[in-house]
């Protein structure tokens, strides 16, 4: 009895799963490679009268394109879904991917990628995606001071992703010990396609962050390394600078000074030459008072013998009045 339920179970299950394994989608392309004014059309087969959604992811994971449609009875469908217009930010030139979803088969999809460009030449034009990976870290840090990582993601010139955690998944640093720390969980986000970590490290030596990036089924990496140091080379710089600053200043205070000893030199000079004007007039002076003496005395000597003569004359006629 038992075993008659277990297997009534297994088959049910079993039957349930089948609409699932002989679910049909099927998505095609009229091209592979579309050039301005080209029609993408799309087509291909579903469950008979069945409503699909078909929509079109631009190079940066952006929907550009969301239609709507219903298959013919017998399952089949062609559609236009879009005229190529001339690139521009919205429409620019890359890899898109086209996508049909069933909403009667449990939400399968198709994917197709397809490459807008300036030529439809296949042999010049490869449909692959590309993603590109940088990574920006700074030379020189300093033991348990914080800096900064950044991580830009592109795939044809377009900035993707939004979510680091999946974008990011198994980015990781590896520490001067040979150990190696995960960094997804740690990603904040900058701007589409943009990220950044702060990374505090606890050892000198050099950390080399590896970045990978998982998108759409293609992987990039990227690396960059910094040394950590005792002392962050930055503060000794700022050091340096402002000793510049100062000496600057000293310096400028020095030519100050010198123009002032300039400046006194020449006002000693100054004096000096004032001095020796003063000690010429004063010469002057002094030679003009020798002569005025010379004179006066060369007019007090007659006058003084004229009044010793007529002194000695009453003497002598005093006398003979006696």
């Amino acid at each position: 009895m038992k075993f008659l339920i277990i297997i009534s179970i297994f088959v049910v299950l079993l039957f349930s799963q089948i609409p699932n394994s002989f679910s049909e989608l099927e998505l095609f392309t009229n091209s592979k490679v579309y050039a301005p004014e080209h029609n993408l059309q799309v087509y291909g087969k579903g469950l008979p009268e069945e409503n699909l959604i078909i929509r079109i992811f631009s190079p940066d994971d952006t929907i550009t394109k969301f239609d709507q449609i219903t298959t013919d009875p017998d399952g089949s469908f062609n559609y236009a879904l879009i005229t190529w217009p001339k690139p521009s930010t919205n429409f620019p030139y890359g890899t898109y991917t086209v996508e049909v979803i069933s909403t009667a088969q449990n939400g399968i999809s198709q994917k197709i990628d397809v490459k807008f460009s300036s030529t439809t030449e296949l042999v010049d034009v490869p449909v692959e995606r590309h993603v590109n990976t940088l990574v920006f870290a700074p030379e020189t840090a300093a033991i348990n001071q914080s800096f900064r990582v950044f991580v830009q993601t592109t795939s044809d010139g377009l900035l993707i992703g939004n979510n680091p955690t999946e974008l990011l998944g198994t980015t990781h640093v590896h520490l001067p010990s040979g150990l190696s720390f995960p960094l997804s969980a740690s990603f904040k986000t900058l701007h589409q396609g943009l990220f950044f970590v702060d990374f505090i490290p606890r050892g000198e030596g050099t950390h080399v962050f590896h970045v990978v990036a998982f998108s759409q089924g293609t992987t990039s990496h990227g690396s960059s390394a910094t040394t950590v140091l005792s002392q962050d080379l930055g503060g000794i710089s700022d050091q340096i600078i402002k000793l510049n600053s100062i000496l600057d200043e000293t310096s400028s205070e020095l030519e100050v000074l010198k123009s002032e000893i300039a400046g006194f030199d020449s006002t000693l000079e100054k004096a000096s030459n004032k001095i020796d004007e003063s000690t010429g007039t004063i010469s002057t002076s002094v030679e003009y008072i020798s002569e005025a003496s010379s004179q006066l005395n060369s007019l007090l000597f007659p006058i003084i013998a004229s009044i010793g003569i007529i002194v000695a004359l009453q003497i002598t006629i005093i006398a003979r009045r006696r």
